[in-house]
């Protein structure tokens, strides 16, 4: 049990917590949020003992372990199984001890029985089940850790702290140097550590899936909430609801995305991805007041051409030195694809990106590009390209020298970078503000063609959100890889899957990659075949059916899912009510007089019904999107 009484604490003269009193139990998981520089590292500092309350008081049992990652890795020649099995300190000293204890018997016997206890003669192998589960190849396990670049380091130090027998876990950012894969079994691995967690994280989805308590602290106070993100952003949504100051914005922000969620549900043709997508709009169009008063606000401007198409591959090989790691590859981006990677670490989707971006030449394939392509790159390696001695306005001059200084400080606004921020170095800079910075370049040009390499690394929630709302207007076509599924399901209506030197369409949608991961290794059925190799179901359909025949299955199927096509058209009148009144009582809310003392009470009655609409509209969904699925499902099985 972590218990803070009346905290306050201080960085330099700045009150970053203030007054504040919470405890956080044994084995709960809790997310810690908040913008940045509101306190949520120095938190952690707290717990380790690195600083002191100003006022107040921490209280923490002595005998807990508390394991955290290492921000550095020193160059060292040690293998990384034997760097992650580090992360067991007691571990590490029983087996220091059996060293030193010589000829003496009885000694050596109760320190081998200690180290049984301690799991020491399953240590290589939970060593290297961490390094696998974290993307660790098996050639890698006995490389030494100074041939390792910087961000598999950081892979490292996170496996070295899970490697910890600790009472409480400290994790700030922990997902900001994997890839999917590598997320997807962080968040199972959590869901099963036994200990307290304390989370740091921008990944609305990691959090949502892993934790049961948010700590949020804003303005100097941290409170605890019961739940997941989602959760907790509902709530929050709701109190800024009744605060007229945000009212007016927020209404905006909801009939703005009411219109975008309208526009998609009328051309969306893919059942799966587009009612996945779907979905995941109308959550955006629910939880956008929570981010009412986000610092960040920007849009694509429209692109000065939109050619159709933007470009064209046909067989297509890529890869380096001489060998291919793609091959075949046919891609055709219209100037309204979105477009989401997905496939297992080293497979090649960045290699993808880096030849639609020019940056790596095909070895071979037939290529067209339009005239007015104009695209835009982002990838981390180009935080490192940025002048460190120059401001943000220096770089948006040296853009467009003829924009005027106060037009270019108003842009760099929307980015976070207020007042004399624009005329900072960039050196100093977080990796959060540097990537800010390069969106806000790549934004300026006004591109027909995004392509994103993991854009929101360092990036905080509600500049995560702020980038999310803005590619959900861009008028060009994106090609998007992220760790970040809520910013994949929202940005991408296909999904294309990048494994085995092929690139393909994936068959399903976001929350179903996890179920293909674990697949993917498993043997495929064969089914029932003959002797010549063809199965029987081939054999069944190899003779083709009459017309006559055909029409007749086709009016079965017809009269076979009438009923279920009935219950998907009902749900679907049923949300139009739904929406209907929910729109009834926005405009309702909108008027000022509701805000008056006397109508406390009748406004807090459409609140609660506000609230309770959202939950209608929700179970709604969830369930013609399930009865939607089948119908789909059942059709395509009938067909085939």
């Amino acid at each position: 049990m972590l218990t803070f009484t009346n905290l306050c604490v201080r960085r330099g003269p700045r009150v970053l917590i203030d007054e504040s009193t919470f405890t956080i139990h044994r084995s709960h998981k809790v997310g810690i949020t908040g913008a940045n520089g509101t306190g949520k590292t120095t938190l952690f500092q707290l717990i380790l003992g690195e600083v002191a309350p100003d006022t107040g008081d921490f209280d923490i049992p002595s005998n807990l372990t508390i394991a955290h990652v290492a921000q550095e890795v020193k160059a060292t020649d040690r293998n990384a199984v034997d760097f992650v099995i580090d992360g067991d300190v007691e571990l590490r000293q029983l087996q220091l001890q059996l060293e030193n204890a010589n000829d003496d018997g009885i000694k050596q016997a109760e320190l081998h029985a200690a180290i049984e206890v301690a799991g020491g003669y399953s240590a290589e192998a939970r060593a290297s089940t961490l390094l696998n589960g974290l993307g660790f190849g098996k050639e890698q396990l006995k490389q030494e850790v100074q041939s390792f670049s910087g961000g598999w380091r950081m892979r490292l130090n996170l496996a070295q702290a899970l490697m910890c027998r600790s009472d409480v876990l400290l994790l700030d950012e922990p997902t900001n140097h994997l890839d999917l894969d590598a997320v997807i079994w962080l968040e199972t691995w959590l869901k099963r550590y036994e200990g307290t967690l304390l989370l740091i994280s921008h990944d609305r989805e990691f959090l949502d899936n892993v934790v049961t308590e948010i700590a949020h602290i804003e303005h100097k106070n941290l409170r605890l909430y019961t739940g997941n993100y989602s959760q907790f952003e509902r709530i929050r949504a709701e109190h800024l609801s009744a605060q007229q100051s945000a009212f007016e914005k927020q209404q905006r922000e909801i009939s703005h995305m009411n219109d975008f969620v309208r526009r998609f549900r009328a051309k969306a043709t893919k059942a799966k991805q587009a009612q996945s997508r779907i979905k995941a709009l109308e959550r955006l169009e629910t939880i956008a007041p929570a981010h009412i008063d986000s610092p960040f606000n920007f849009t694509f401007k429209e692109p000065h051409k939109l050619p159709e198409p933007l470009l064209r591959i046909k067989d297509a090989s890529v890869g380096y030195s001489d060998t291919p790691l793609l091959k075949n590859i046919k891609l055709e981006l219209h100037n309204d694809a979105r477009i989401g990677l997905l496939g297992p670490n080293g497979a090649g989707k960045s290699t993808l990106i880096k030849m639609l971006a020019g940056e790596l030449d095909a070895m071979s394939g037939d290529f067209h590009f339009a005239k007015e392509l104009k695209l835009a790159y982002f990838a981390q390696h180009q935080l490192d390209q940025l002048h460190l001695n120059e401001t943000p306005l220096d770089h948006m001059q040296q853009l467009d020298p003829k924009a005027g200084e106060g037009d270019l400080r108003n842009f760099l606004g929307g980015f976070g970078f207020q007042g004399d921020r624009v005329f900072d170095q960039v050196g100093p800079f977080s990796g959060g503000e540097k990537a800010r910075l390069v969106l806000a370049m790549l934004v300026y040009q006004r591109p027909n063609l995004l392509l994103l390499d993991e854009p929101s690394n360092h990036l905080d929630i509600e500049m995560r959100h702020a980038l999310t709302i803005a590619l959900q207007e861009f008028q060009g076509g994106i090609v998007l890889i992220s760790h970040d599924r809520h910013l994949l399901k929202m940005a991408c209506d296909t999904l294309l899957l990048v494994n085995a030197g092929a690139v393909s369409e994936f068959d399903g949608d976001v929350d179903s990659y996890p179920t293909w991961l674990q697949n993917r290794n498993k043997p495929a059925s064969t089914g029932n075949q003959t002797k010549s190799g063809s199965t029987t179901k081939e054999t069944q359909t190899s003779t083709a059916k009459s017309d006559k025949e055909r029409k007749r299955i086709e009016a079965q199927n017809r009269q076979k899912f009438a009923p279920l096509r009935k219950e998907v058209d009902s749900l679907e009148k049923q949300m139009d009510r739904l929406r209907a009144k929910q729109q009834e009582l926005q405009q309702q809310l909108a008027d000022e007089s509701m805000y008056s003392d006397d109508k406390k009470e009748e406004l807090k009655d459409m609140l609660w019904k506000q609230a309770e609409l959202v939950k209608s509209l929700e179970a709604a969904e969830e369930e013609w999107m399930e009865k939607a699925d089948k119908l789909e499902q059942e059709m395509q099985q009938s067909n085939g």
